[in-house]
């Protein structure tokens, strides 16, 4: 197969966690495109030396290499149109507002809810790098930094303007799900890799868009 996905992985390489390669991966899933991926721990750097750079995602396509998830979604956007994931130049701009608000008011809470699963579910060498990386990032050990439960309530409150969203539409794009939901739902994907802790209540809006959104990209998987 010419396509191939590198992606982080834990220490079972079944453990794909990283939200920016799920986004991905459900994208590609989107436009029914065949893909293997390519398990990379945290400090296998020198599996992405050929991209020339050393964070997944990094999409292989043919000749063709991509480094960063945004990057990987527009070459998707353009090389394979239909379905299309972003609905044009204003879609793209609008799609991009709301992955800085994902990253910028979820992804944070996300992290404090499960940082510790994350630095559990590495191998030694990756926990180690892990540890020393994230720490230095927040100035914080991660032992502090981890809040479980107790950050549950905040992000719920975080994704209000999402759950107001989906009371009236059934997808954050609209009638079909596109990459914006994707990026949102990759958060979750994060949490559930590693964690048991529920991030959403059983009645929350967001949780039975979460729902659909795996019922309905599980069927697009088999399809590809």
């Amino acid at each position: 197969m010419s396509r191939r996905l590198y992606d982080l992985a834990g220490a079972d390489q079944d453990c794909r966690f990283s939200p920016y390669c799920n986004r991905i991966r459900r994208a590609l899933h989107a436009k029914r495109l065949d893909f293997e991926t390519v398990p990379v721990a945290f400090t296998d750097k020198e599996a992405l030396a050929f991209s020339g750079q050393k964070l997944v995602p990094v999409l292989v396509d043919g000749e063709r290499v991509i480094a960063d998830s945004w990057a990987i979604a527009c070459y998707l956007e353009e090389t394979y149109p239909k379905p299309s994931l972003m609905g044009g130049k204003a879609g793209r701009a609008l799609t991009l507002t709301f992955r800085h608000w994902v990253e910028t008011a979820i992804h944070p809470l996300v992290l404090r809810a499960v940082v510790m699963d994350i630095h559990n579910a590495l191998a030694p060498v990756d926990q180690a790098y892990f540890r020393e990386t994230r720490e230095a990032r927040f100035g914080s050990t991660l032992e502090a930094l981890h809040q479980g439960a107790a950050a549950l309530p905040q992000l719920a409150r975080a994704l209000e303007p999402a759950r107001s969203t989906l009371r009236e539409l059934p997808w954050i794009c609209g009638d079909r799900p596109g990459f914006a939901d994707f990026i949102l739902a990759g958060a979750f994907d994060w949490a559930r890799a590693v964690s048991g802790l529920p991030l959403l209540e059983s009645d929350d809006p967001v949780n039975d868009w979460y729902d659909r959104l795996n019922e309905r990209q599980t069927e697009e998987a088999g399809a590809a």
